[in-house]
């Protein structure tokens, strides 16, 4: 627990901590609670700052275990705490961010050598590569107990020897031999980033990458879900554009279908993304690339009426926000959220319900229509044309040009 403050520096604590609770709520009101919702918060953090004054607490030390305390106390007084402990906490990453409190100390650091490496791992991912938060965690998860098997301290501090072929093959075996296909597969893709990573960065004299053998599996195996053009227009017709959710998920939904964007290049798009003289949207897609697609009319429409009518006013640069305080961004699983409600709505009940069904159905749809493969490919933005060789399994009339007659049992070819 903190260290109780001096008498004398009794009143200019209190004076501090009233500045940070305007400055909080000042803050708050600029993410769209309501007027009740605020005076609830005000009247939660000013008591907890009377709490924190009256027990004398140095302010700069004050953390979670002040917290805990706190409602503690609110126990005793048998006080409903509600939503009391998300306010204090709020308040008190705010108390950190005016620089009032001290952060905490980190936990005690890993300097071992596996440990730099992984860091350094996680920023090459993050920074140069660009992948998503949660492919970056799925990837240190499946290299971290080939590093510490392979990249340790011995006991006199010499670093233990690195692998070679066979070690590799043997390891990938060992740690997959319980997983499903796909588990396996995507295990052996991060060793093989985490090999390459060692080789650019000068951990291994030979690229070791090619050591991780390809993991069997079938590949297209099953025909994606997909929307007709009529069911996508059905499920287009279920927002409501009388309201400010429905002009924001009609906009959205017009951007999945129309354009084939993915959910997170939706929740990373920003008003400086609009390129309305040129008739232009920015995507920010994977791996950090930015590309250009033509603002269609009717998605233009959308997005248009949606800023001017429907979108809640935010310091946050976001195109599309929460409706609900505190009206920030939405995530992309936000995203797949509003796909899988029209869905409902509209009575539609595919295999698959998030947002890249109607990325399928778009390039679905194109091939059915005649478009080829590169320019689907150009659609969706693909960096591979393997990527797209999934949607000529669509192409029945096509398929059916070149499937073999079949014979019957025992006919002959």
């Amino acid at each position: 627990m903190s260290d109780q403050v001096p008498a004398t520096e009794y009143e200019g604590c209190a004076h501090v901590l009233d500045k940070c609770v305007e400055s909080f709520l000042t803050k708050l009101s600029g993410l769209g609670y309501s007027t009740a919702t605020m005076r609830q918060k005000r009247a939660m953090v000013e008591y907890f700052a009377r709490w924190v004054v009256h027990r004398r607490l140095d302010i700069a030390k004050v953390d979670e275990r002040v917290v805990d305390a706190f409602h503690v106390h609110l126990g005793r007084r048998r006080i409903r705490r509600g939503n009391w402990r998300c306010t204090t906490e709020t308040f008190l990453e705010h108390l950190r961010g005016e620089a009032v409190t001290d952060r905490p100390e980190e936990t005690v650091r890993d300097d071992s050598r596996e440990a730099h490496l992984l860091l350094r791992y996680e920023t090459y991912l993050r920074e140069e590569r660009g992948l998503a938060r949660e492919t970056v965690c799925n990837y240190l998860r499946f290299v971290s107990g080939f590093a510490r098997k392979h990249f340790t301290r011995s006991a006199t501090g010499e670093h233990a020897p690195g692998p070679g072929f066979q070690e590799i093959r043997d390891y990938l075996l060992a740690s997959t031999r319980v997983l499903a296909p796909r588990t396996a597969q995507l295990v052996a893709t991060a060793l093989r980033s985490f090999l390459r990573f060692l080789f650019l960065r000068g951990e291994t004299s030979v690229d070791l990458a090619p050591a991780i053998p390809l993991v069997r599996g079938w590949r297209q195996v099953s025909v994606h879900p997909y929307l007709s053009p009529e069911e996508v227009e059905r499920l287009l017709a279920t927002c409501d554009g009388t309201t400010s959710a429905g002009r924001r998920d009609h906009a959205i939904l017009l951007l999945l279908a129309r354009l084939g964007v993915r959910a997170c290049e939706v929740a990373a798009m920003q008003i400086a993304d609009l390129r309305w003289r040129t008739g232009e949207i920015l995507i920010r897609g994977k791996g950090l690339v930015h590309q250009h697609l033509p603002m269609l009319p009717d998605v233009g429409a959308a997005v248009a009426l949606y800023l001017r009518d429907g979108r809640p006013k935010s310091s946050c640069r976001s195109v599309f926000l929460r409706n609900d305080a505190p009206r920030t961004e939405l995530s992309a699983d936000a995203v797949g959220f509003i796909v899988r409600r029209a869905l409902v709505r509209a009575g539609l009940h595919p295999p698959r319900r998030g947002s890249h069904l109607l990325r399928f159905s778009l390039a679905t749809n194109m091939i059915q229509t005649g478009a080829t493969m590169t320019e689907i490919g150009e659609v969706l933005r693909h960096r591979s044309p393997e990527t797209t060789e999934i949607y000529a399994k669509v192409d029945f009339e096509a398929l059916r040009a070149v499937a073999l007659p079949w014979t019957g049992l025992g006919g002959a070819l």
